[in-house]
């Protein structure tokens, strides 16, 4: 049996059951454990009680004690071994999220001032100087294998590859410094095999 992505104590679900014995319907609700953004560098969250058959193909639905929680498959690496509990805490009660995960490095947002070149040379640049360096304290590096119609491909290698939180890094970081550095560009994707090698930043030679 697999492990749990999160746990929840009997305090939590005893206050959840609780909540939910209140609404209509109460067996088709479950909990939803959403991240919402990123906030001092702590992502921020979501917990409501929604229908369980909501859910999606890649969502997550785990049983904890009678309670199901759904995890929203995006979220699924950002929640894994996180923590909820419930505090009767008057100023701030309610519950709380113990979550040894951290929001994927900051990339700094760049303007076009000092960039030269076309489309793609300018992207180039922004992931060479802005880009790298903030991915780097993690292992990590992008590099740029082309632009077409607006959409710039990028690869992710070290420790970006097969990292689970690769999504977050470039949702949160990559994209949107790129996208803010060249206009030209409406898209970002990510075009690295995470499944394959230790490090396919460097792509194996045909054969």
């Amino acid at each position: 049996m697999s492990e749990p992505l999160l746990t929840i104590s009997e305090k939590a679900l005893a206050k959840v059951r609780e909540l939910r014995a209140g609404v209509d319907d109460p067996e088709r609700q479950a909990m939803w454990v959403e991240v919402t953004g990123v906030h001092r560098g702590e992502f921020t969250y979501n917990l409501a009680l929604k229908p369980r058959d909501a859910a999606a193909g890649g969502d997550a639905v785990e049983d904890h004690g009678g309670l199901a929680v759904v995890i929203p498959g995006r979220d699924v690496e950002a929640i894994r071994g996180a923590a909820i509990d419930w505090s009767d805490d008057l100023m701030r009660g309610g519950l709380s999220v113990a979550n040894p995960n951290r929001p994927s490095p900051l990339v700094e947002a760049p303007t076009p001032d000092g960039l030269h070149g076309d489309v793609a040379e300018r992207v180039a640049q922004v992931i060479e100087r802005h880009i790298n360096p903030a991915i780097a304290a993690h292992g990590g590096r992008a590099r740029l294998e082309r632009v077409e119609d607006g959409v710039a491909y990028v690869r992710l290698g070290g420790g970006c590859q097969g990292c689970g939180m690769a999504t977050v890094t470039l949702d949160q970081g990559i994209e949107s410094a790129i996208l803010q550095a060249v206009p030209e560009v409406r898209g970002v994707i990510d075009v690295t095999d995470h499944a394959a090698g230790s490090d396919p930043y460097f792509a194996p030679a045909a054969g």
